[in-house]
């Protein structure tokens, strides 16, 4: 299985095919990658104890793009009950 490459016009495509807009809040992610959270001691080996903050990406770490100004937030309101 090889790459698969997309072009600018591909994308605009794409974001239109969605129905986003100029002006829409659009936010790049990286899934697929860990952030250190542990505060290591001092002479910690890095390969086993990475120091705190830092980020390493999965060989299969994926591109999320996220339209933000899009975002269904209804659904994770409250039911109101009578």
């Amino acid at each position: 299985m090889g790459l698969s490459m997309i072009d600018i016009e591909q994308l605009n495509a794409i974001v239109q095919d969605l129905g986003w807009e100029e002006g829409d809040e659009i936010i790049l992610k990286i899934g697929g990658s860990r952030t250190s959270g542990i505060h290591q001691t001092e002479g910690a080996n890095p390969k086993w104890s990475p120091p705190f903050g830092n980020v390493k990406h999965n060989t299969d770490a994926q591109i999320v793009i996220e339209n933000v100004s899009r975002r269904d937030h209804t659904r994770s309101s409250p039911a109101i009950s009578n």
